[in-house]
């Protein structure tokens, strides 16, 4: 089937199992709303298809290197218009998330690279998860003075433990594939030149399984109530990034990043 291209994200299915790609391979996939927008747009597309599985992954060498600084960099100039481009932002990214979790097949997520800022929620939201070795995760935010979203604190703790959490992120942790496997955040690790293999051989063992049963056992995990707690949890680590994402220091956090990685 010919693949639909929204300008950010691409779509194909392919025998029954939609694969979605993020599209920005020129800024690392980074985050900006153009690219969520299309995302979600993506992901409403692939719905409607009714697949036996979604595969979430990305174009380049990145999967995702989290909210593009130079994005609010050029809405500092006035601190409503940072805050009204960083709730944009963080609304959409966790939308996705949430559309990801209610998603109705299974949600397979193949990371050929770095997986940083908030880009680590479209992992979390995942079933299976497979990481490219040479891959990473790294939360970032305490380099810029952001506070964490994408479900570092909404997500993270109940997959590996509030301490380790904690302790990734008040570290600037890199965290690497091998790790990540250890860790349980992942379900396998290989070569990028295998990513698509692994992620094959995990569709064609849901094939064997029932489809009925496969969504039942999401619908379980993913149960109302918690739904609504990870929804809250999101809506807290949007409300706390807005507290500081305008404050003078972490604009000068910014400025400070971006002049570092020239």
């Amino acid at each position: 089937m010919t693949p639909t291209v929204h300008r950010f994200a691409a779509i194909e299915n392919r025998d029954g199992v939609v694969w979605i790609w993020l599209n920005r391979p020129d800024r690392h996939n980074s985050l900006v709303p153009n690219l969520i927008s299309d995302l979600k747009s993506a992901l409403a597309d692939a719905a409607q298809q009714k697949p036996r599985a979604l595969v979430v992954t990305a174009k380049g060498s990145s999967f995702s290197t989290g909210g593009d600084i130079a994005g609010f960099l050029d809405h500092r100039a006035s601190l409503q218009d940072l805050k009204d481009y960083a709730q944009e932002l963080v609304s959409g990214l966790h939308g996705i998330i949430l559309d990801l979790i209610d998603f109705p097949a299974p949600v397979l997520a193949a990371l050929n690279g770095p997986v940083t800022g908030g880009s680590v929620g479209l992992m979390l939201a995942a079933d299976l998860v497979a990481m490219a070795e040479h891959a990473f995760l790294q939360p970032y935010y305490s380099k810029v003075g952001f506070g964490p979203d994408g479900g570092w604190t909404a997500l993270l703790p109940d997959r590996i433990g509030t301490g380790r959490a904690l302790e990734i992120q008040y570290r600037n942790e890199r965290i690497s594939a091998a790790e990540a496997l250890r860790m349980g955040l992942v379900s396998a690790v290989c070569p990028l030149s295998e990513l698509e293999a692994q992620i094959s051989k995990w569709v064609n063992d849901l094939s064997e399984g029932s489809s009925r049963t496969h969504l039942a056992t999401r619908r379980g995990v993913w149960d109302e109530a918690r739904r609504e707690t990870v929804r809250q949890r999101l809506d807290q680590e949007k409300d706390r990034f807005l507290e500081l994402v305008a404050l003078p220091e972490t604009v000068d956090g910014m400025l400070d990043f971006t002049r570092k990685r020239a």
